[in-house]
């Protein structure tokens, strides 16, 4: 009696919401023992044949044959003049975006890239562009792009927020950077610790000083090797003469 009420349901189901429901209908069945097995299978064949049957007759409506979208296809992104996007990403990935140790990862196309994004979260502390806009002021293609920013999140330099919706077009990814390297360059506006690094080795700017008399300025620091070395080699002048000279190398006539 159950097999045959359900089947001539199943034979006049209109909408994939009712095929459902008498899906579960057939299984809570099976697993009371109201039905055997091969009549559950034959039930489940039969509503799945409905099911596809149904999904044909569906005609979506407002959108065109042969796609799956209403929004515009996306226009493919080319530069106008290749040669002024080569030169753009070259001038970005050696304009130092970010701490060399980090920059070591990357290529020359990537670099350009997360030094829009990086630009965008010194002035921002986020960078939301669209990846068009970043593919196009980086002088790069869309798809260098992406993976560059999926290869820094990789690295556990930036994260990425996914701002979807549902039934319209999604909001661009919000990128932050984590990395506490790259923020500190870039709150540094991307200058290394050279200055630093050489003041920590022992090298030291020379300030002559005046001592009284303006055409004698003695400076205060010991001669280098080379000074030493030209003192011999000129017939053991002073060395203090030649710092006072202005020319390594050379003595005061």
């Amino acid at each position: 009696m159950f097999h045959a009420t359900m089947r001539s349901a199943i034979e006049g189901a209109r909408t994939l919401a009712q095929l459902d429901d008498l899906s579960r209908q057939i299984w809570q069945a099976h697993a009371s023992q109201a039905v055997t097995d091969a009549e559950a299978q034959g039930l489940a064949e039969l509503l799945h044949d409905r099911r596809s049957t149904i999904r044909e007759a569906v005609v979506p409506v407002g959108i065109p044959l042969g796609r799956v979208t209403l929004f515009p296809p996306k226009r493919f992104q080319r530069a106008p003049e290749r040669s002024v996007a080569i030169e753009r990403r070259r001038r970005l990935a050696c304009s130092g975006p970010m701490p060399p140790a980090l920059a070591s990862r990357f290529t020359a196309g990537q670099l350009a890239v997360l030094r829009i994004v990086g630009d965008e979260v010194a002035r921002n502390g986020a960078c939301g562009l669209p990846v068009d806009a970043i593919a196009a002021r980086a002088g790069v293609s869309r798809r260098l792009a992406q993976a560059a920013i999926r290869l820094a999140e990789g690295d556990g330099l930036l994260t990425i927020q996914e701002r979807r919706h549902q039934g319209r077009k999604n909001d661009p990814n919000v990128l932050r950077i984590i990395s506490r390297e790259w923020l500190q360059w870039l709150r540094r506006g991307g200058r290394s610790a050279a200055p630093a690094l050489l003041g920590s080795i022992g090298c030291k700017n020379l300030h002559p000083t005046d001592k009284g008399d303006p055409q004698r300025q003695v400076v205060e620091t010991a001669p280098s090797k080379g000074c030493r070395r030209a003192a011999v080699d000129l017939g053991r002048s002073d060395p203090v003469r030649i710092l006072a000279s202005g020319r390594t190398g050379r003595a005061m006539r």
